[in-house]
């Protein structure tokens, strides 16, 4: 009889040591899950931040944004984004427009061009020569997908092989400007 209750006794003392274990375990499983599903939530309902990438063309300088919005949404997103941003859109040119007037139907294809005139005018007093590449142009595509994709060159590329320093600090200037209109308009 000794030994039954001195063997229920170590049991009781094991199964105390253990029962405060597994509630433990069972405590760090439901932190975690509720951590898992906090992180999930907030990935799915936080603004995802527009991915910009280099090299959407030949020349350096080009970065290209995909955009989740369709074609035409995008056009009116940016060109929107662009007044907020306090630039002017100074014109656009568009082959699917020209192309759906002749009964022609491409994917969307529109060039934006964005500049100002304070900048215009700093810009010319730096390089008469420079003006040709004011306004600076924004490309809009839709692919067969439907996708919509936006590239430009920086104005920092745009205007680098003039070796001018005071159109770098122009650029310098107007580089993130550009950036930020874009990523608002291609924004969720």
């Amino acid at each position: 009889m000794r030994n039954s209750s001195q063997h229920l006794q170590g049991s009781l003392t094991t199964l105390n040591n253990i029962v405060p274990k597994v509630r433990e375990r069972k405590r760090s499983r439901v932190i975690i899950s509720f951590l898992y599903a906090v992180i999930l939530t907030l990935g799915l309902t936080a603004p995802a931040r527009a991915q910009i990438t280099d090299g959407g063309g030949p020349l350096p300088g080009t970065k290209t944004a995909k955009s989740p919005h369709p074609f035409d949404l995008t056009v009116k997103r940016l060109e929107k984004a662009i007044e907020d941003n306090k630039m002017g859109l100074v014109a656009q040119a568009s082959a699917s427009r020209g192309a759906a007037a002749r009964g022609v139907k491409i994917p969307g294809n529109v060039v934006l061009m964005v500049f100002r005139n304070d900048y215009a005018v700093r810009m010319l007093a730096a390089s008469v020569p420079a003006g040709i590449e004011a306004p600076i142009r924004i490309y809009l595509t839709e692919g067969i997908d439907g996708a919509t994709t936006v590239t430009w060159r920086t104005p920092s590329a745009v205007f680098a092989p003039y070796k001018n320093s005071e159109l770098d600090a122009i650029a310098r200037e107007l580089d993130p400007i550009f950036e930020k209109f874009i990523r608002d308009a291609i924004a969720r």
